[in-house]
């Protein structure tokens, strides 16, 4: 057996250890995340151009980057622009469809009820769920000591 020293091992560790590139990651969520956010907000102005109020075109712009979103997530280009981004994927509203639709279409092999129908809410399921409820909660507290 070879037995190594301490400064043999930290040696071998750094070796074979790759370089980190958080700061090239950084970088890179925030240009891609930031892009998709500066798109969302040419998506809001042109809607209230189009003579939507500031709440229906927020509303509005919030449907669009979801569908968009998914879209992007069904024809496999989410994924890849996912790859170099990181969390500036995950954060804008994009990353909400994203991982809505990923799970479904990962289970698409299973069918359509057992596959889709089950899978699609594996991420978003609980999200959902919380977001209902806290809501409810919300409505209530607002209801019986604000009103």
């Amino acid at each position: 057996m070879n037995k190594m020293t301490s400064d043999e091992y930290n040696e071998y560790v750094k070796q074979k250890t790759p370089n980190s590139k958080t700061l090239l990651c950084c970088v890179k969520a925030f240009l891609i995340g930031g892009l998709i956010c500066t798109i969302g907000q040419c998506i809001r102005m042109l809607f209230e151009k189009l003579g939507l109020s500031e709440e229906d075109a927020s509303t509005a712009t919030a449907i669009t980057l979801v569908f968009f979103g998914a879209l992007l997530t069904g024809l496999d280009i989410y994924p890849k622009i996912a790859k170099h981004a990181g969390a500036g994927t995950i954060v804008p509203i994009t990353g909400f469809a994203n991982s809505v639709v990923a799970p479904a279409l990962e289970a698409k092999t299973e069918g359509m009820v057992l596959g889709v129908g089950a899978k699609i809410f594996t991420i978003a399921g609980p999200v959902i769920l919380y977001g209902t409820l806290a809501s409810t909660i919300a409505g209530l507290i607002y209801y019986f000591f604000v009103i």
